[in-house]
Formats: C-alpha cells, structure tokens, sequence
C-alpha cells in the first residue's frame, strides 16, 4: 500500500501498519466531513487506535442526533468520491500558530504551544481541509473504501476533567468492505451480549445515578458473584495461600510511605479524620505489607502467600464509566507473596500455573505482555534490572511466548500481564503478574536468614481475576448470559403446568432447595410455554423441570436443558445428584 509520509514522500509501508493508516485517514475525511456540515466545529485530537478512530470535536451548544452521525457517514462517502489528493507540509512555528488561528482552531494552536521548540510541525491537506497531523496517511480519499461511524461520547479535552467537554465521534475502517460486514457482524453479536442489558435482564446487578460507577448487586448477582469466589477461595487455599482483610480507609503516611501518593493520588479519594489526611485504599498492597510487617518472620516461613478480597476505589471520569468494565469500586482479588531470592522462579512459575488453571476453567485462551519500567518509577536501576531479568527467567525456563510492553509497568516494578480471549475474539487483560523490590525496601521488611543476618524479602502483586466485578462482566458477555450450572445464578427453575401440580412441585422446589442447589418455583399462573420460553431465553436457567399430572403420578421430573432443549425424564434424586456433580465439579 502507498501511503503519504509527512515530509511529502511517497512510498510503501509495511503490511501490519497498514490499518492503522487507514483509520487515520478516515479521521481527517469525518473530520472534513463534520466541518462541512457543522462549520462552527474546533477539533481537538483524531487518532487511531486498535478498534478504529476518532475524532474530539467542540460544537459549541450544537447536540449531535443520529441523524447527524449518518449525515457525516454520507459526506463522508462523497469526499471520497471526489477522490481528493492528500498533500503534506511542514511550517514553521509561528507559521503554524498563524495558519490555525486563521481557521479558528484553537485547540491545536493549544497543542502547539504544548510541543517542544525543536518540534516539527506538519500538516496534512485534502480540498479545503487542513488538519496538523504527522502521518502517514493514504494518499487519495478514494482509496479509503470501507468505513462506518459507530457512536457519540463525551470526553475531556487533554483528559482532564476541569476542561472542556468535547463531543467524541467514533468510527470504524477496514481495508474491504467484506473485512468491515463481518466486523459488524461481529458488533451485533457483541451487542446482544452486553452485558449491561443481561444483567438487567437477568437482575443481576443495577447502575443508578445515586452512585455512578459504584454498582449494586442483586441476589442473583450476589449467587454468582459468591460462586467466583468460592472457587478463588478453594484454589488458593490448595495452593498455600492464606486470606486477609484490611482496612478501606489508612492515613495518609502508609501512602507517602508506598509510593501511592506520589504516583497515584489523582486518582485516590481522600478524606479527613481527627485533622489528619486519610485516603480510601484504591490497592491492596500497602495493606499486606502491614500484616506482613505485624511480626518478625524467619527464613523458614518464606514464601508466605497472603491473599484478599480486598474492595478498592479509584477516581474514574464518569465519562469512561461502562457498566462493570469501567467502575470506581471494584473487589481486586489480591495476593502478595513474600520470598526469599532464590524463590523468585519458582513462585512465579506458581502464580503462572494457577492463573493458566483459572483461565482453562472458563475456556479463554490468553497471551502474555511482559512491562518494563515506566518514566514515573521509583527505585534503583539495579532493582528495575534484576526484577525483570526474573520475570524473564521465570516465563523462559516455562518455555511461554510472551511480548514486551516497553514503558508499561508499575511505578514501583516490572509487571506480566494476561490477555484474555473471549468467544468473540476480544481481548481483556485481567490477571497480573508484578515484581517488587521497592515496597519491601519503603516498608524497611526483613526476615532472619539461615546465618541469623536480617534480610530484606523481595515481594510479588498477583490478581487472577484482577477486578471481580469486570470478570463477571467479562464471563457474562462470554458466555452470553447462559454460565456454567455451577456459576448460573439460578440453577434449576421449578415450572408447574397447572395449580393440579403445585402441591408436588413445592415438595420438588424445597428438596431441591435444601440440597444446597440454587432452585426457584415459578408459581405464577401463565402458559407452561411462557414459563419455559422466560426461564430459557431471558433468565437462562441451565436446567428446568416441567412437572404435570404425569411427573406427579410417577413422582419423577421431565428435566429440559437450557442448551439443548432436549427433555428427559429422571427420579427427582438421580436429578439432584447430576446438578450437586456439576457444581462440585463445576461444569
């Protein structure tokens, strides 16, 4: 593919660059498109990113409708019709001010005075359209061929929330028209799974203005929920871990002393107690420093797995608040692990194993990012070079693949991170891996070694699930609301034909019950096709049991399978038998 470089070139560019021009150019032609019908619009920033592009753009008072998404959509098309060249050109800086005052840009006159006096400032033009911009991009509009404009959003300028609210138009480009259909394909079914409409649709859990970005668990949710971590709690207790709780709320000075408030406090909430600076935990690590730190540890007790259900908050803009992807409260399912040196290997290898059971448990295959040490980082370059030659070590002496995230890190370690696919080919990174020679150091740990010297620990941040809440969001979108029998919230739903088999079907329901499985009766009086079709298709319950006059003569179950919509009729223990195997087994 040719594409336009910023000093007026033009030339090939390598195959895996090419989408990411794409949906660059693409940019620009909605940008042009917008100013077209919209002249009153000021544009901030227009990148490309992995899933498309955008635009940031000031419309003054102007609310855009879905009507003016596919007006620009149609503009959008016609400029590229008109198959206009693209041309670039670098100006000098006050030139550039000048151009872009000119045009009433004021948002990227800002941005030029935010680049360092040697930068060179490039612009890229079609027809009347001039957008700063380094490039490369597609060198006629023609060539852009396959696009469409999703959504509307709002978002900061520069991401700050004491600036403007712009108005964000997302989009999507492909290189063919057929790549793009399947791609939205692909987002219909995505749709159908969100899982902010399931989990309204099953009550699982509810967002509400009172508290955006805090969500509320209902009972359903709750079962669910409490079946994750069951099996967290089993696994890691398996695997030598122990669990601890600490508090929400510390002082300020456990923060200062962990590095948190120099690095992280933007997005801390604070608050004061008795004249002194408190702060809401947005991690649990400090905390399981302390306990750590609570008595002398001897050389023999290492490693010492401490874990915890910790609850968490962190200061989201409301505008990047998305159902359970994206929340202020969240439950990170933490543990820190204290060692000596020459455990560093094979405790990682450890973390590596179980996070990979959890991950094949629930049929995601997952790739692994290893992250280096970011500019705001804390500790020597010796500590930073030794934590991630071990993470190194460790994933190559298990002979793992992994890609390296230069710069991605922890302020206080070098990190491995899990990416995650789900049946839609998404990826989510979810668990973590993080090495860390500083908080031991910050916190002045020791233990007694074999000679009786006293001996700094070297300490590692796990998550498997990493936010409990997001997983759940992630499983439900996975599974499209139909989970597993051992995590469905309702496992078994009692459907009566008529009020003849009530009095059986209670005695159903209240065995069923009692046998530890999580069962409802459906007493209403509806159609038993209603009943099925609810409990199927809205609620989908893995098994349910249609009982009529002949179920309550031979005092059986005609058990119908929410996956296969097959029935079969069994004794009402062989049936509490297979579900109580199922969920120990968790199938």
């Amino acid at each position: 593919m040719k594409v336009i470089y910023n000093d007026g070139h033009v030339g090939e560019i390598e195959k895996d660059q090419e989408l990411h021009v794409i949906r660059h150019t693409a940019a620009h032609v909605m940008a042009q498109a917008i100013k077209r019908l919209h002249p009153q619009a000021k544009f901030a920033y227009g990148p490309a990113t992995e899933r498309g592009f955008y635009y940031d753009v000031d419309l003054g008072e102007e609310k855009l409708t879905d009507e003016d998404l596919q007006a620009i959509e149609a503009e959008m098309k016609k400029i590229c019709k008109e198959n206009l060249p693209l041309k670039a050109y670098a100006l000098p800086r006050a030139e550039a001010i000048a151009l872009m005052e000119s045009r009433g840009e004021d948002y990227k006159v800002e941005h030029i005075g935010d680049l360092p006096e040697d930068a060179t400032i490039t612009f890229y033009q079609q027809g009347e359209y001039i957008d700063m911009c380094v490039g490369p991009h597609l060198t006629y509009t023609k060539t852009l061929k396959a696009f469409k404009i999703t959504q509307q959003s709002g978002a900061y300028w520069k991401n700050d929330k004491n600036n403007r609210m712009l108005t964000r138009i997302n989009g999507i480009a492909f290189r063919t028209q057929a790549e793009l259909d399947e791609h939205l394909k692909l987002m219909e079914e995505a749709e159908k799974r969100d899982h902010r409409r399931l989990g309204k649709e099953m009550g699982l859990f509810m967002l509400c203005d009172e508290g955006p970005g805090f969500p509320f668990f209902l009972p359903k949710g709750m079962a669910l929920k409490n079946a994750l971590i069951d099996y967290w709690r089993e696994i890691h207790t398996r695997d030598g871990y122990v669990e601890v709780s600490t508090p929400l709320i510390m002082n300020r000075h456990l923060w200062e002393t962990s590095g948190h408030w120099d690095h992280y406090k933007d997005n801390m909430y604070s608050t004061q107690i008795d004249g002194e600076d408190y702060c809401i935990k947005p991690m649990n690590c400090p905390g399981g420093v302390m306990v750590y730190r609570s008595q002398p540890h001897s050389y023999r007790e290492l490693p010492l797995r401490i874990g915890e259900l910790g609850i968490v908050h962190r200061h989201e803009l409301r505008g990047a608040l998305h159902g359970l992807f994206r929340v202020r409260c969240f439950t990170q399912d933490d543990a820190h692990i204290f060692m000596r040196p020459d455990q560093i290997a094979d405790e990682i290898k450890g973390v590596v194993h179980l996070i990979n059971e959890v991950y094949s448990k629930f049929g995601f295959d997952y790739f692994m990012e290893l992250s280096t040490r970011p500019e705001d980082s804390m500790g020597s370059d010796e500590d930073w070079e030794a934590a991630t030659n071990g993470l190194k070590d460790a994933l190559e002496s298990l002979g793992l693949d992994y890609i390296i995230n230069e710069g991605d890190g922890a302020f206080y370690g070098p990190k491995i991170d899990f990416h995650l696919r789900d049946s839609l080919g998404r990826t989510w990174q979810c668990g973590t891996i993080q090495l860390d020679f500083q908080m031991p150091l910050n916190f002045q740990l020791e233990y007694t070694a074999e000679d009786g010297s006293k001996q700094r620990p070297i300490m590692i941040h796990r998550v498997c699930f990493g936010s409990i809440e997001r997983f759940i969001g992630i499983l439900t979108e996975h599974y499209a609301g139909k989970f597993p029998v051992w995590l469905a919230p309702t496992q078994v739903k009692v459907l009566p034909v008529s009020e003849k088999s009530m009095e059986y079907s209670k005695k159903v329901y209240d065995a069923i019950r009692m046998s530890g499985i999580r069962t409802e009766l459906d007493e209403r009086n509806e159609k038993i096709g209603y009943k099925i079709r609810e409990a199927q298709q809205v609620e989908r319950v893995p098994y349910m049991l249609v009982i009529g006059a002949k179920e309550v003569e031979a005092g059986t179950v005609t058990v119908r399978n929410r996956d296969t919509g097959d029935s079969t009729t069994m004794g009402l223990d062989e049936f509490i038998a297979k579900v109580q195997k199922e969920t120990k087994e968790r199938v």
